[in-house]
């Protein structure tokens, strides 16, 4: 085989490559043979197939797979003996190929691939990070049981005549316009709702305050700019009510009986126990994520090496396709609606630029590392997955099983996170210990999605593990 170095550009790489034609008659006629001894034919006996037969009949076929073949051998060759380690898959162009009847000719083709980059690993002690720390207080305990108990409520029609109040359940009918004219799903009788209670409108069930049995209203309200229906989102809507019934709300008290209704054998100390430990659970989960995002932000100010471009370019196409489906679906963030489409995509760009380099320097870190993901984690992940399809779990399963890809897409966040606790394994870490509040904090984002924001917007995306382990 000969191999000429055409290019070689930064992480770019271009080589045309000759295998002899002797070499590839050899390698088709031995498949041919093969084929010979384990074809069963009318006419012949089982293993005595004549390669001319097998020639006449499968040669065409043949004839490309040993192409195919011979193009990833060689290219993989070339890659090998030069130590070279490929950020994708290889383009190939055919320059000339051998005929199907006759191999008389050389198979030429050129193959352009792009590398991986050389990463010099950070010291790893040399990092300092703050592990933040929050216990749940009495008081949102007792809250939490209070809501448990408002869960258990019952409801009694209200015998005296009077308006509805605070907490009270109304029977209502209502009818919602947009500049007089009626809306799809604004429409509904027989609905109970809690006065100024809610899951509804923001403004609708505070005007209920003061509505008797019997009685007609009409409410004013807006749709928030984020409603789910990008139709009515901001929007200014009428609302005509008329009420029907009215009951009271009869919520237990708080002790041994409700835990006994729950289904606690251990009584109140044991609901608190068990509200306790999830409130615990939701802290030590937010904290591992602003402890994560801490870290990848040291680590993307030690990522200063060339990126391939053609992994940049597949990542930020991804993200650039869910900000298309969010535009058409008018879900676009009001930040970005207000840019124009050079801002954004350059904006988005640099996201793809920033997790391709975590991605990688976590790669490497692992690599280094030795870290793994093992076969009964990912046994865990797929089931934990299934468990998510009641009655389609095998389903889910098999699919897992025959589709590489899919099976990735559950390794590459298991890979991250071992690579991440290696790396805090390793790091200065302090702890510091905070409210609830001051846990859900975040200096750049609303507090309800701090704890989402950094693994949808700072780790590295899941494509960008892919085969990291190698």
């Amino acid at each position: 085989m000969q191999v000429t170095e055409t290019l070689s550009d930064g992480l770019k790489r271009a080589f045309t490559v000759v295998v002899p034609a002797a070499d590839f008659a050899g390698r088709r006629d031995r498949r041919i043979a093969e084929l010979g001894k384990t074809l069963r034919l009318p006419g012949f006996r089982p293993g005595k197939v004549p390669a001319t037969v097998v020639r006449q009949r499968f040669g065409t076929a043949v004839h490309a797979e040993v192409l195919e073949e011979s193009v990833n051998e060689a290219t993989q060759q070339v890659l090998s003996e030069r130590k070279l380690r490929s950020a994708g898959q290889p383009r190939v162009e055919v320059v000339t190929l051998p005929e199907v009847k006759e191999a008389a000719k050389d198979l030429e083709f050129k193959v352009e691939v792009e590398l991986l980059p050389d990463i010099a690993l950070p010291d790893l002690s040399a990092i300092s990070v703050t592990r933040l720390k929050a216990e749940a207080p009495a008081d949102a305990i007792d809250k939490a049981l209070a809501e448990l108990a408002r869960r258990q409520r019952t409801l009694e029609p209200v015998e005296e005549s009077r308006p509805a109040g605070v907490g009270d359940v109304l029977t209502i009918d209502y009818e919602g316009k947009i500049d007089g004219v009626a809306f799809q799903g604004g429409t509904a009788k027989g609905i109970d709702v809690e006065v100024a209670g809610a899951g509804f409108i923001p403004g609708f069930t505070e005007q209920l305050v003061g509505v008797s049995p019997g009685e007609a209203r009409q409410l004013q309200v807006t749709f928030p700019e984020d409603y789910g229906v990008p139709e009515l989102a901001g929007k200014s809507a009428t609302f005509d009510v008329t009420a029907h019934t009215l009951k009271r709300a009869i919520v237990p008290p708080v002790d041994e009986a409700l835990a006994e209704k729950l289904g606690f054998e251990g009584g109140l100390a044991e609901v608190r126990e068990a509200i306790a430990g999830q409130m615990q659970r939701e802290y030590d989960q937010l904290s591992r994520l602003r402890l994560k995002r801490e870290l990848l932000d040291i680590l993307a100010g030690k990522a200063e090496f060339p990126v391939p471009q053609g992994m940049v370019n597949a990542e930020f196409e991804a993200i650039w396709q869910r900000v298309e489906t969010d535009r058409k679906a008018g879900e676009l963030d009001a930040d970005d609606n207000a840019k124009d489409e050079a801002t954004l995509k350059a904006e988005y760009r640099a996201i793809a630029d920033r997790r391709v380099r975590l991605g990688l320097l976590l790669a490497e870190i692992g690599r280094n590392a030795a870290v793994s993901v093992s076969d009964n984690e990912m046994m865990r992940a797929m089931r934990n997955e299934a468990m998510r399809y009641p009655g389609q779990e095998q389903k889910v399963l098999d699919f897992f099983r025959k589709n590489s890809q899919a099976a990735e897409s559950l390794r590459a966040p298991l890979f991250e996170e071992k690579v991440v606790d290696h790396i805090l394994g390793q790091a200065q870490v302090a702890e510091r210990t905070v409210t609830p509040e001051e846990l859900a904090r975040d200096p750049e984002l609303p507090p309800e999605i701090a704890a989402a924001a950094p693994a949808a917007e700072e780790a590295p995306g899941a494509g960008q593990m892919a085969g990291a382990e190698g």
